[in-house]
Parts: C-alpha cells; structure tokens; sequence
C-alpha cells in the first residue's frame, strides 16, 4: 500500500515538472528520514542549552561584579557579531584540532562535529538569549528590587525569585525569535558533514539533479518546526503575562 501511494505521489509531481523519484531508493530515503532525525535531536538539545547559558550570562552580565561581567561581555560581542559558520570553522577545525594534538591524535579525542555544532550554535544564540534578558532584568524597577531587599532577600534570591521571572517576560518575544532563528542555524551541520537535513538532501540531489525538490521540502520542514515554536512562545507569553507590567 505504502509503495503505491510512494509511486502515485511521484506521478503526480511529475505532472507539475518535480523529481520525486529518489523516494523509490530505500538508501536515500532512509538517509533522508535519519537527516529530519537529526535536525530534530540538534533543536530538542540546542534549545535548552541555549537558554541555560543564556540565563548565567545574563546573571553574570548584570551582577555588578567585572570580573564576571567583563569576559561575558567580551563574549557576547564576540560571538553576535560574527558569522555562526565562521565560529563553526574556527572551533571545529582550529580549537578541534589542538584538542586532539594535546589528547594524542584524532583517534583519541571524543568530541564529533555534532558535539561542535551543538555547541557553536547553542552558546552563539546563548548570547542573543543574554542581551535580552539583561535588558528585561534592568527594566525591573528599582522599587522592586528595594522592596525584595526590604524584606530580606540576598542578590542571588533577588535574581532568582523577583528579576528573572519579571525579566523573562519581558524578553520572551526575543527570546522565541531567537529560538526561531537557533533551528535555522542547525543547517550549519551541513559544512562538516553532519548528517542533517540539509546534507542529507545535498547528497540526493547531487546524485538527482532534483535541487528545486528537496530546497521546497525542506522550507516546508524548517517552517513547520518553527511555526510549533512561535505558537509554544505565543502562548507562553499569554500565559506569563503580568497585568501591569510590560504588557
């Protein structure tokens, strides 16, 4: 039945002039299913990442202290204002590199180019996540905080317990696009070979000669999961939101 239907669909887009007929390879469908696969276990494992160095950068960047907030703050600048793929080369290639030559070899260091695109792309976006945040925890108003201390709260409670829940709803909306744009940075995988969707789909078409096919399927892929993230974030911001305050 399912092979029917596989040679159905493939006739039909014929009809309107796309090449589907890589669907009959059992191979290049399975490298395919594995490349969505793994596009997904990269979002499901960034996200959280991202949001947990997000949150200590942004602690660090405003807890008054320099000599946490000043390598955070050269961080931050570093990282937003270069290119995620040129960070990707330089950690996967330069930093990768002495780490095998100090462990001995290659063979010897366990860190994969998906270990390096995990972190690249969820500590770069981690950066976004910190400006954002820094902002929302600056915006809370001094009363706030003086009333917090009124009743005995220490810097680390005040943070955790008043600033950070205010600040983050204040800085949902740019943290969801910042998510939004973290599932599209995965494609980055693509340039050391990790078996995402976009390699996956560049080894078809080079076989197929079917690029139109596989760039529509994967908009459409890549549109989906962000779609289910900015309604997670609509909602959340709905469910979140404070009378009265930044809302």
């Amino acid at each position: 039945m399912l092979d029917g239907f596989t040679t159905h669909f493939i006739d039909l887009m014929k009809t309107v002039g796309l090449n589907f007929e890589f669907l009959t390879s059992g191979y290049e469908v399975r490298m395919w299913l594995d490349g969505m696969v793994t596009t997904l276990v990269l979002v499901v494992i960034t996200i959280p990442i991202s949001l947990i160095f997000g949150v200590l950068f942004a602690a660090a960047l405003t807890s008054g202290k320099k000599w946490l907030a000043v390598p955070v703050r050269a961080y931050v600048e570093l990282t937003r204002n270069t290119p995620t793929l040129v960070q990707l080369m330089c950690g996967f290639l330069v930093l990768n590199m002495l780490i095998s030559n100090a462990l001995g070899g290659a063979q010897n260091n366990p860190l994969t180019p998906f270990f390096w695109v995990v972190a690249i792309t969820g500590l770069h976006v981690a950066a976004f996540h910190a400006e954002a945040l820094r902002g929302g925890i600056e915006a809370v108003p001094s009363t706030t905080i003086e009333a917090a201390r009124a009743i005995g709260f220490n810097s680390l409670q005040i943070l955790r317990y008043v600033e950070l829940p205010l600040a983050v709803r204040s800085a949902l909306p740019s943290i969801i696009n910042n998510l939004v744009n973290l599932v599209k940075l995965t494609t980055v995988g693509s340039a050391i070979a990790v078996g995402e969707i976009t390699y996956a789909s560049i080894m078809i078409w080079t076989q197929r000669d079917n690029v139109v096919e596989l760039m529509l399927v994967i908009l459409l892929f890549f549109s989906l999961i962000n779609l289910v993230v900015a309604r997670i974030g609509y909602w959340l911001e709905k469910r979140l939101a404070v009378p009265g305050f930044g809302q």
